[in-house]
């Protein structure tokens, strides 16, 4: 094993992208500026090539890849090959050098989180950002649980999702490998995402804010319509406001998560007090400051903690509408009569 197979985010650095993934080199640079993130540690690209290498899951992916002809129209052609290639990957034991490592790494979280078997999320980590493409596992607990959820967030690199991508873009259906980042779960009584700018927009004077009870999976699937704030900018205060359906919530489990019908009273009641969302608008315009653009940023509200309570998730750039030169020379003519 001549390169590095772990490293703790505390370590990262946004330079570091390359070997363990834009979502871990970004959360490594935002512990190095000071802002709250989870306690946890970033298995590198190079331990997925290492895996596939020594456990012979690389030659096996290739043969198979190399006797299916599908293309990306072919919806159960990509089905069968998913299912083929991801047993493969998920068979495989982890070599036990790579073994006493993780789980090196992973009792030595638990020792920091004083807790004998923390619960944590398994989260990829592409050099290219590709929101939703893998698998996430939360609320993941115990050496055996944590070492299978990181062979399923690998073998996630061939679900359905990833080969029709690849396919779509004539890329190698091989793939590329990715980094894994194993983080302390945090028990959120509210989560959500944010934007540094208006993303429909490209307003830069307006942030969004959007937000469910519970854990944050909710808002970013895009499955129910979350709570939502704008902010000014310069300000950090709330311009508009607007009360989500919250219909459902996703809350911790003993193991993994559940998703239950949210009580009557939370579905009526905003989710974040207007500090709480001053004080993710200050993050946010942090973030965009430090990294100078746009962002687009995941995080969780935890009371086992006196505020301020906001811990960053995730932070990558924002996708954000192009403004017409006839918007901006608009925007330059309104800007005089502010």
């Amino acid at each position: 094993m001549p390169e590095k197979l772990a490293y703790w985010l505390e370590e990262l650095r946004r330079d570091h992208n390359e070997i363990v993934g834009k979502k871990c080199a970004n959360l490594g640079e935002m512990a190095k500026i000071g802002l709250s993130i989870p306690r946890g540690f970033a298995l590198s690209v190079h331990a997925y090539s290492f895996f596939m290498d020594e456990t012979g899951a690389a030659d096996e992916v290739s043969k198979v890849l190399d006797t299916m002809d599908v293309t990306h129209t072919d919806i159960g052609g990509i089905k069968k090959l998913s299912i083929t290639l991801r047993q493969i990957i998920e068979s495989k034991q982890i070599p036990p050098e790579m073994e006493d490592v993780i789980l090196s790494y992973y009792e030595n979280l638990c020792g920091r989180c004083e807790h004998t078997d923390v619960a944590v999320s398994t989260r990829s980590s592409g050099a290219v950002s590709h929101p939703g493409q893998y698998e996430t596992y939360l609320n993941v607990k115990g050496k055996s649980d944590v070492l299978e959820k990181i062979r399923k967030v690998w073998a996630s690199t061939f679900n359905e999702r990833s080969i029709n991508n690849r396919l779509y873009k004539k890329l190698p259906a091989i793939g590329v490998p990715i980094g894994v980042a194993v983080h302390e779960m945090v028990n959120a009584r509210s989560a959500g995402s944010a934007f540094s700018v208006d993303p429909n927009t490209g307003d830069e004077t307006r942030m969004i804010i959007e937000a469910n009870w519970g854990l944050g999976e909710s808002v970013v699937s895009g499955k129910l319509i979350p709570d939502r704030w704008v902010l000014d900018k310069k300000t950090c205060e709330v311009r508009e406001r607007q009360l989500g359906k919250k219909e459902t919530v996703i809350l911790l489990a003993d193991v993994g998560v559940i998703e239950q019908k949210t009580p009557i009273e939370k579905s009526n009641a905003f989710c974040c007090t207007d500090t709480e969302l001053s004080e993710i608008g200050r993050l946010v315009k942090e973030l965009e400051n430090h990294f100078d653009e746009p962002q687009d940023t995941e995080w969780a509200i935890t009371e086992e903690r006196d505020f301020p309570n906001v811990i960053l998730l995730q932070a990558r750039p924002a996708v954000v509408v192009k403004k017409s030169a006839s918007d901006v020379v608009l925007d330059m003519m309104m800007g005089m009569f502010r």
